[in-house]
């Protein structure tokens, strides 16, 4: 059993957005909304590029860093699900989160 039973890919449901940089960053943020019962609740992400960066991307430019932190951030949210034993689940727009209920099976050693 999954700890994501979506019927869209997880990065479906992620929010892109530029924040406020300066002259030495570009920063963006990724964001995941989900619903905790009835409390709308997300997890986020965080990424910058430098300028020398966006110049080394080339004529992707931006592309290859926001791969990476899409990347990044599902491992981040699995690994979430993983640790605190729960399940994002629901076929409306924003996901449910709900407590992961795997059965759990006992160790036996065997012996030759």
């Amino acid at each position: 059993m999954s700890h994501v039973e979506l019927p869209r890919p997880l990065e479906a449901y992620f929010a892109h957005a530029e924040l406020a940089g300066s002259a030495a960053q570009r920063r963006f943020t990724i964001t995941m909304p989900y619903f905790d019962g009835a409390r709308l609740d997300r997890l986020q992400w965080w990424w910058s590029v430098t300028p020398a960066q966006q110049r080394l991307g080339g004529i992707e430019g931006l592309e290859p860093y926001r791969r990476d932190a899409v990347q990044r951030f599902r491992q981040h949210i699995e690994h979430w699900l993983a640790t605190h034993r729960l399940r994002l689940v629901g076929d409306d727009p924003i996901p449910r989160l709900e407590p992961w209920s795997a059965e759990i099976v006992p160790f036996r050693s065997v012996r030759a």
